[in-house]
């Protein structure tokens, strides 16, 4: 019976987004749908338009503010250098793809069956043993959990809803297409739960800006990110990549204490495992990843808890009260949520098992391992320059698991073409992406494992295509 009643809240809470676009308030954007998809401002014909995932996220998605190229990494000029060229040879095939493909009856129905999945297999697990449940998060709460993450980042790409460029919408499409600012930010924070650390404040605050910082130097050393003044992450995959990838730069976060005596404190969870890392020994990195990748992970759990009763994250002592004011909203709702899962059954194994689906499927040997470990590296093209970014093509089954994550190529150079769409650039540009799916994962880890790469080519200069 508390199952049942969990399940029907959390059923409420999530798919109440339609609702929610029904009775918004009127005080949302005012324009209206365009008719004529060759005239959106965002998502604009024009070979030389800036992406709409390349505009920080204090600018809406409405807004026709175009970002400087100066302000771009090399590696994102990489991207935005190929889509101005793909564009100018198939714009007649995908330029419908980005302004009416959505997600909304893909993505959305099967965020909700993850996260009612992730629900129902964290309360179950309450009666398991730690081998059990261990194997339950390896497949299949591993798989609903990335499936949760990259259904948040396409509506954090605005890819989920239907876009205001959508053709002969319905009267209730034009309603969510007015209020979609409001029904994604909604499905962003409470889709994002039930979980044990969760996706939603690096999505919120670090990937829009991943996009145009990726592997810039300047931006993106752990120093830079943990001692920010800014609300944004300056890239939020710093925090993923500083544990298996070479990075410029000072570390951080720095810590004062005044107890005692007044000092500073420099460390580096990530890094302390990176150097133990050793050319040539596949094995023992991935050993060396795995360990701090998880041992982080436990501190982000014990951080929310801290966040939402103390209402600061201090690991970023100078971000703007804003950010902390979020983070701490969110820590709340998160920890009652997870503080309700272990309530229903009477357990802390729900929480166990919610760590284990979040943290499996980036770490060998996961399949989507292979996938997450290679998709910003630096492979040297001869006389080319660097390339920053990579796929992994390992299947149809391959693409299923992932959800589309491993067409990392294709999502940043069309960052608002859904995921289940990804795919089709393959077919419509084939002389812009390999062509065969031969990859073996197995293969392409121990590769990975056996040299560390620089993180998108921050030590190179990055020619254009």
């Amino acid at each position: 019976m508390r199952e049942r009643l969990l399940f029907i809240a959390i059923a409420h809470l999530i798919t109440s987004c339609d609702a929610f676009a029904i009775t918004s308030s009127r005080s949302a954007a005012s324009h209206l749908v365009s008719h004529t998809p060759k005239q959106s401002r965002l998502y604009s014909a024009s070979t030389d338009a800036i992406h709409s995932s390349n505009i920080p996220p204090n600018l809406n998605d409405e807004s026709p503010s175009r970002i400087p190229s100066s302000s771009t990494s090399p590696a994102a000029k990489w991207h935005l250098n190929r889509r101005k060229k793909i564009l100018a040879k198939y714009s007649s095939q995908i330029l419908p793809l980005e302004q009416q493909s959505h997600g909304l009856f893909v993505g959305l129905p099967l965020l909700v069956l993850s996260n009612l999945s992730l629900a129902f297999m964290a309360i179950r697990s309450a009666t398991l043993t730690t081998p059990q449940i261990f194997m339950l998060a390896a497949l299949p709460g591993s798989i609903f959990s990335l499936w949760q993450l990259q259904i948040l980042h396409d509506s954090l790409h605005s890819s989920l809803l239907p876009k205001p460029s959508y053709n002969n919408p319905s009267k209730l499409m034009r309603r969510v297409i007015k209020h979609r600012r409001k029904i994604q930010k909604f499905i962003l924070f409470f889709g994002s739960m039930p979980s044990a650390f969760g996706y939603y404040l690096y999505l919120q605050y670090g990937h829009l800006t991943h996009h145009k910082s990726l592997g810039d130097a300047a931006k993106v050393s752990l120093a830079t990110l943990f001692n920010s003044t800014q609300k944004d992450f300056e890239d939020g995959d710093v925090l993923f990549t500083a544990h298996r990838m070479k990075l410029l730069g000072d570390i951080g976060p720095t810590f004062k204490l005044n107890w005692p005596k007044e000092r500073k404190i420099t460390m580096s969870i990530s890094k302390s495992g990176f150097n133990l890392w050793k050319d040539g020994h596949p094995f023992r990195n991935s050993v060396a990843f795995t360990s701090s990748f998880l041992f982080e992970r436990i501190m982000l759990i014990m951080n929310d808890f801290v966040v939402a009763v103390a209402g600061r994250n201090f690991f970023f002592p100078n971000k703007p009260l804003a950010f902390h004011r979020e983070c701490a909203n969110y820590c709340r709702w998160a920890v009652f949520v997870r503080l309700g899962l272990c309530y229903l059954g009477k357990s802390w194994k729900p929480l166990l098992f919610l760590y284990f689906a979040e943290t499996l499927w980036s770490i060998p040997p996961h399949p989507a391992c292979a996938m997450f470990i290679t998709n910003h590296g630096s492979k040297k093209d001869g006389e080319n320059g660097c390339i920053p970014s990579s796929s992994t093509y390992a299947g149809n089954w391959y693409s299923l698991m992932t959800l589309g994550t491993n067409y990392h190529v294709e999502h940043h150079d069309f960052p608002t073409i859904p995921l289940h769409e990804l795919g089709k650039l393959r077919q419509i540009a084939p002389e812009f992406y390999r062509g065969q799916d031969k990859d073996n994962i197995y293969t392409i880890m121990q590769q990975t494992f056996a040299k560390p790469d620089f993180y998108s080519c921050m030590n190179a200069n990055v020619l254009l295509d």
